[in-house]
């Protein structure tokens, strides 16, 4: 699986999480879809087959994330 940049991940995340939110609270054949679209590219990004095991990806990368940033935080405190 090819990681996805943080910014694109993020940016997934939330759109599906505004689709999940419209979908949930007035579900229409367009949420219906839209959130279709974005469980898909989430899954896709994630290498997951299912929007709970994407989710959890996504959470496990984003920490893998904040890990780096943290470290590398580190590192230029100890430069200076």
């Amino acid at each position: 699986m090819i990681i996805p940049a943080e910014k694109e991940l993020r940016s997934v995340l939330a759109r599906f999480a505004q689709a999940r939110i419209e979908h949930d609270v007035c579900p229409t054949g367009l949420t219906s879809r839209t959130l279709e679209d974005t469980t898909y590219t989430l899954c896709v990004m994630t290498g997951a087959r299912t929007a709970e095991e994407a989710l959890r990806t996504a959470d496990a990368l984003l920490e893998q994330y904040a890990d780096r940033t943290s470290v590398s935080r580190e590192d230029e405190a100890l430069a200076a």
